[in-house]
């Protein structure tokens, strides 16, 4: 039997991505055609950052998805997902969701997006980049010391930053990799480098790599391309105060 873009859903890397989605959204693979809405008590809790997060979903490059929401809110939701017209594609779709989520949630100064997913079990083998270095040490950008533990950092030959990685505990069976340039540092391959090898170190501890970016930032996608994370055709649907 085959899903999951291609794979088997008996492969290792299938196992690993559904292990981690069923944790993260409450419940896969989706057990039909659309978008399933399901009642999640981890969208009531905060998120790796402390931050809220009252609504995720994922689909897949048919459509087909997940989306939670807090328990007392989901018949509201899938009332709203189920009135969608079915002639929406998915991205009018998420347009109607983004439109008028956050009010049903109580949040209308919120923001519901959608991003490109990606996800590898197999990092490209670039060349190392950069060092694993605390967080909350000397000469970390501030953009980086929300991320707990180590953080891969880049740096010139003063010792000045170029480039980092922060990496973002969804949960043990999976965790977001989010990266960052410095201007003058940038088309040097810095990035896709300090992508890999961050991959490599999930991967290697029994996770699955994740990867999010707006589908209109390119150079983000060259660096997931590059550093070995494909492009299924699959969406990430969030609504947050930040991104």
């Amino acid at each position: 039997m085959w899903g999951l873009a291609g794979l088997s859903i008996f492969s290792a890397e299938a196992l690993v991505l559904t292990r981690f989605l069923q944790v993260w959204l409450g419940a896969w693979p989706p057990p039909g055609p659309g978008i399933t809405v399901v009642g999640h008590p981890a969208r009531d809790k905060p998120r790796w950052d402390g931050a809220e997060q009252l609504a995720l979903g994922v689909t897949d490059a048919d459509g087909r998805g997940v989306l939670s929401v807090p328990p007392a809110h989901r018949a509201a939701v899938a009332d709203l997902v189920a009135g969608l017209d079915s002639g929406l594609d998915a991205d009018a779709a998420a347009e109607v969701l983004a439109a008028r989520l956050p009010a049903l949630l109580h949040r209308p100064e919120q923001v519901f997006f959608t991003g490109v997913f990606r996800w590898s079990q197999a990092p490209a083998a670039l060349p190392d980049a950069g060092v694993w270095e605390p967080s909350d040490g000397p000469g970390i950008p501030d953009w980086l010391r929300p991320f707990p533990g180590e953080v891969l950092i880049a740096r010139d030959a003063a010792g000045d930053y170029l480039a980092g990685v922060g990496l973002k505990p969804h949960d043990v069976s999976g965790i977001e990799i989010s990266v960052g340039t410095d201007e003058r540092a940038r088309g040097q391959g810095l990035a896709r480098r300090l992508v890999a090898r961050a991959a490599r170190r999930i991967v290697a501890g029994g996770a699955v790599a994740v990867y999010l970016h707006d589908p209109a930032n390119t150079a983000s996608a060259r660096v997931a391309d590059a550093a070995g994370f494909p492009d299924p055709g699959w969406r990430v649907h969030a609504m947050a105060g930040t991104a």
